[in-house]
């Protein structure tokens, strides 16, 4: 079924012969959507806006789907739709893609023998909620995780390994004993030949190097494992930059075959126009970097999994890098995808610097996790402490991780936010707690009525199902119905922007427009046939509740 925003768009492209972008009204009380585009038309035809809006709105044929349509400003058409349209429309509350693609969603991509700390946490959140909301809306998404897992880094952690190694410590903590290896090593001076070599070793396949080298890539494997596993994340596929090594060498001769690359100082480099700095591809002393492993990686994509489009999410400082390894594909593959570089600013702490412990070093991911679990427990102890204490966990690990995750995907992803534990777990304003309990209070409705609270079934899956019977009358359902409608739009505005704020702003005024409903229009105390459309609107709110957190990564809970 096509959506509110698809019929009026359609209608009114048809009528004015040009696009025209359709947008929430910002004021309700004049219609819930608003038709731009007529004056840049008129500008180009050369008439009068308000005149060609009111040609424009001569020609629709909306009856059924809104009120006569009226002209605002200087060439504004707004539209108010009609509440059998609406409730007609809440059958499907979500429309899948007409045009479904195969994209591709590189994110996270941790160091091996590293601790994750908190600057892995937007990148990971945010591609994964980008990813969820993709394969939702119809498309085919392969996820990947592009782990830094080769590199000079792998002599130090061999060497180390061969004569430092504490086997306990490295039972007991073996990314903390890796960590430490590293460092041993790094700080001597006098150890760095030895360190080269034992990389040259690894480089040209030497048995023992490979065996220790896989070894800490199992060990830094498990870590992550279980910080995904924690953070309810899952990838497709985790190709390491060292899965692409064996094609490097053919990446630079076809660059320099094809006049793309030009050796500059002894390196082999791609001059990007505009750009001062080159693109280098391989070094003067043979060596290949992170642009070499990056294109590799492109071609190999686009030659397995033929994307309509790949995503990259890391942090804004790799703009520089991104934009080269682009303009190169560019120039080097024919018809190559869409590629976007999707960028995040800094977590900072009270302070307003980037978030650190107290001795300035990074906050670890798992560390931060587990306070936010210990933190959401207090407040979940507080307000239920009759609760067996394994619930009480339960709870408090949705709550805890959901408010770390909801604090980071509501922030407009491109500026820096500051981190509140206070904030992010209260139970009023814009927070994950706050709308996890918004869907408990739906439920309790459903538990009084003595029936079972059921979603609503995809319209796909419907069969012949009839549509719920609404009965829109008073102005909170009326609201709160538009809202629900709202979702897909939302959906494909979070993709297209790659910005989950939009989705957890969406959420946050559903749960506020869903308060209004419950406190002007009694829902069991009602008789029929008002009970039962009251009860589909809650079922319709609880199913988009719900279904929009988890397209967050945030877990509903039945009590709080």
């Amino acid at each position: 079924m096509p959506s509110a925003t698809d019929i009026i768009s359609a209608a009114v492209e048809r009528a004015l012969g040009a696009p025209a972008m359709l947008r929430p009204c910002a004021d309700p009380k004049f219609g819930d959507y608003q038709a731009n585009g007529v004056m840049a038309v008129a500008k180009q035809r050369k008439e009068n806006p308000r005149a060609l809006a009111e040609k424009v709105i001569a020609q629709l044929d909306l009856n059924g789907v809104c009120e006569k349509p009226t002209v605002a400003g200087a060439g504004f058409i707004n539209f108010k739709l009609l509440p059998e349209f609406i409730a007609q429309q809440l059958s499907e509350p979500v429309a899948k893609t007409a045009k479904p693609q195969t994209i591709v969603l590189d994110y996270s991509g941790p160091n091996v023998a590293k601790l994750m700390h908190v600057g892995h946490i937007r990148s990971t959140i945010i591609g994964d909620s980008l990813a969820r909301v993709a394969r939702f809306l119809g498309h085919r998404v392969i996820t990947d995780n592009h782990i830094g897992d080769w590199g000079t880094q792998f002599g130090m952690l061999i060497l180390g390994w061969k004569q430092f190694r504490n086997d306990t410590a490295l039972a007991a903590d073996p990314i903390a004993e890796l960590e430490r290896l590293y460092k041993h090593v790094n700080a001597q001076e006098n150890l760095r030949e030895a360190a080269k070599q034992e990389l040259v070793k690894l480089q040209q396949g030497d048995a023992e190097n490979l065996t220790i080298w896989k070894r800490i890539i199992e060990l830094s494997e498990q870590q992550f494992d279980a910080t995904y596993a924690r953070l309810g994340v899952r990838f497709d596929h985790t190709l390491g930059e060292s899965f692409y090594n064996p094609f490097l060498a053919d990446v630079v001769r076809e660059l320099q075959q094809r006049g793309i690359a030009r050796e500059s100082d002894g390196a082999i480099c791609v001059f990007v126009e505009g750009e001062e700095t080159p693109l280098i591809i391989q070094k003067s002393d043979g060596g290949f970097g992170y642009g070499t492993t990056d294109l590799a990686t492109v071609k190999y994509r686009v030659e397995t999994w033929h994307p309509d489009l790949i995503v990259y999410v890391t942090d804004a400082r790799q703009q520089l890098h991104f934009k080269q390894v682009f303009a190169t594909v560019r120039q080097w593959l024919p018809n190559p995808p869409a590629l976007e570089h999707i960028t995040f600013g800094s977590i900072l702490g009270e302070d307003r610097k980037p978030l650190k412990t107290r001795s300035g070093e990074n906050v670890k991911l798992a560390e931060l996790l587990n306070e936010a679990e210990e933190r959401a427990l207090t407040v979940v102890t507080q307000k239920n402490p009759e609760l067996p204490e394994a619930t009480r966990k339960q709870i408090a690990r949705a709550v805890g991780i959901g408010a770390v995750k909801y604090a980071d995907l509501s922030q407009n992803r491109t500026t820096d936010y500051i981190f509140s534990w206070d904030k992010m777990l209260a139970l009023d304003g814009n927070t994950a707690p706050y709308l996890q309990y918004a869907y408990v209070r739906i439920q309790s409705i459903f538990r009084k009525a003595g029936t079972e609270w059921e979603a609503p079934q995809r319209p796909d899956s419907r069969g012949t199902e009839a549509a719920p019977t609404l009965e829109l009358t008073h102005p909170s359902e009326l609201e709160l119905a538009k809202q629900i409608l709202r979702f897909s739009e939302t959906l494909n505005a979070t993709l297209a922007d790659y910005k989950p704020n939009w989705l957890t702003g969406y959420l946050y005024d559903l749960a506020g427009k869903f308060s209004v409903f419950y406190d002007n229009c009694p829902v069991l105390q009602s008789a029929e046939p008002v009970k039962s459309s009251r009860l589909t609107l809650c079922r319709l709110t609880a199913y988009v509740m719900k279904q929009g957190l988890n397209l967050l990564g945030i877990d509903v809970i039945e009590q709080m």
